[in-house]
């Protein structure tokens, strides 16, 4: 493997954050522009502790540990004697050293302190390892994927400070084959005519966050604005204050389909403030809030509204995702947290991949919840879901 400068290692060389997210579709030269970068760091840095980390030692050997050790040999840097193949541990003539561990295994996330991190494809890595490694890196830390869903990168850290996001694309490596660019934007044709390619498209030819995989709403649809004819039924409230959101999400009949619109979500919202929300917006019909807060719904019915508890039992959380995904559900395009949350809202899997019948939302939930409340309620008791002119 011989070396070559592209677009995208110019690119990264050129973030200056702490954090680097590095968001990319297939054959953008994410991990080699990455591990080109540390490499180049170890070798005129005495003393660097760099780790490379991925969710199994064999994804490690297939991907990032693979690549690097070619870049090593296109650079004619490569010892054998300085490679601990059992360790996966690369030892630099200056003391560097570059280590290669995996996230299943839990005594090395607390393990020892090091001078920058790369987790590699961190998508297929939870949020607490993340944590876990961060407190424990001094300097940099290196992170990519294929945005194949929203995942917890999306929510905890991009627009946050010290922190830099990219985007790379097939086009920022120069020294691509032109077989396999060809090969790639066969993709964009087929995308005409077919939803798996249009993903397939968005998330590794654009680079762009694709739809869900074991999504838990996969079917519904964006609209504009609310029609004229439109019916609104009801709202969803769940309850949120220092930590979580409180979200608030209208719900219309429209023909024979349901649309809902995000009306609310916001953090710190007091009992008195949504009230006053409430009043300013002039809602005055039924809101279906979370049952598990009797003193918040007591406390804003106090104020004039009409609160009702939603009702909960075994499987209530399928049961209303079912009873959704029964129906053809259109969602405004205002509605941006909503959506956010629906984009990485999926089904967990046990460790064999099985899908189990609990939702992982790694994007929050509190928009999906009210949502929920609002039309599983609705559909049980529509009497209530009357409007009245005051």
């Amino acid at each position: 493997m011989i070396v070559k400068k592209t677009i995208a290692l110019d690119k990264l060389f050129n973030l200056k954050q702490r954090v680097k997210i590095v968001r990319g579709g297939t054959a953008a030269s994410k991990t080699i522009s990455i591990l080109t970068i540390l490499i180049d760091k170890a070798i005129r840095n005495k003393g660097m502790e760099i780790s490379i980390v991925a969710e199994t030692v064999p994804h490690l050997r297939r991907g990032a540990l693979k690549d690097f050790l070619n870049i090593l040999k296109g650079l004619n840097r490569y010892d054998e004697r300085k490679f601990n193949r059992s360790t996966l541990k690369y030892l630099f003539s200056n003391g560097s050293y570059v280590e290669f561990f995996s996230t299943d295994q839990p005594d090395r996330l607390r393990g020892s302190r090091r001078t920058d991190l790369f987790i590699n494809e961190c998508n297929n890595v939870s949020f607490e390892a993340y944590q876990q490694l961060s407190i424990r890196t001094s300097g940099e830390i290196w992170l990519d994927y294929n945005p194949t869903n929203l995942f917890w990168v999306d929510k905890e850290l991009v627009g946050t400070a010290d922190t830099d996001f990219i985007t790379l694309t097939y086009k920022d490596n120069n020294h691509l084959p032109q077989s396999i660019i060809k090969e790639i934007e066969k993709a964009k044709d087929k995308a005409k005519s077919s939803t798996y390619w249009a993903n397939w498209w968005r998330v590794y030819g654009l680079g762009e966050v694709g739809n869900l995989e074991g999504a838990c709403i996969p079917d519904w649809k964006h609209i504009e604005i609310i029609p004229n004819e439109a019916r609104i039924l009801c709202h969803g409230l769940d309850f949120g204050y220092s930590v979580d959101e409180a979200a608030l999400i209208a719900l219309y009949k429209y023909n024979e389909a349901y649309i809902f619109d995000e009306v609310l979500y916001r953090k710190g919202m007091l009992n008195s403030h949504i009230s006053q929300f409430l009043k300013n917006n002039q809602i005055y019909g039924t809101v279906w809030a979370d049952s598990a807060e009797p003193k918040s719904i007591a406390e804003l019915n106090t104020y004039g509204h009409q609160i009702y508890p939603v009702s909960k039992g075994k499987d209530s959380i399928v049961y209303g995702l079912n009873l959704i995904n029964q129906n053809t559900i259109y969602i405004t395009k205002r509605s941006k947290n909503l959506i956010k949350e629906l984009q990485g809202y999926i089904w967990l899997q046990d460790k064999q991949g099985n899908t189990l019948q609990k939702p992982n939302p790694m994007s929050g939930d509190h928009a999906i919840d009210a949502a929920r409340y609002a039309l599983t309620s609705q559909l049980q008791d529509p009497n209530k879901g009357e409007y009245h002119i005051w």
